[in-house]
């Protein structure tokens, strides 16, 4: 499955309109995030995570998706189920964010 780049024009109708979703908020000038894309691709092929969206949003361009998230620091990760944000955390070790990601099952 792909990782769909999305801003704040799209981020609300992504959000309620996929019952799982995970999302990476990334900066262009944050070092981890950039480490962490091939991570987050792979995992977003990963069979144990069948029917979760997998997003990527820009924090500093998407102000409100980054309200929506609770964002803190970058970068950050945050789960969703049929719209509600369930948890999120700032961060960038594999094992951390699938046990989130695993909280939409």
């Amino acid at each position: 499955m792909a990782v769909d780049l999305i801003t704040d024009n799209d981020f609300e109708n992504v959000i309620t309109s996929n019952e799982k979703v995970v999302v990476k908020y990334f900066a262009d000038w944050c070092g981890n995030c950039r480490l962490f894309s091939p991570k987050f691709k792979r995992l977003s092929n990963d069979e144990r995570f069948e029917g979760v969206t997998f997003l990527d949003v820009n924090a500093e361009k998407s102000p409100e998706a980054r309200r929506a998230g609770g964002v803190t620091n970058l970068p950050y990760f945050a789960v969703f189920k049929n719209g509600e944000l369930l948890e999120g955390f700032a961060g960038s070790k594999e094992d951390a964010v699938v046990e989130l990601i695993s909280k939409l099952n």
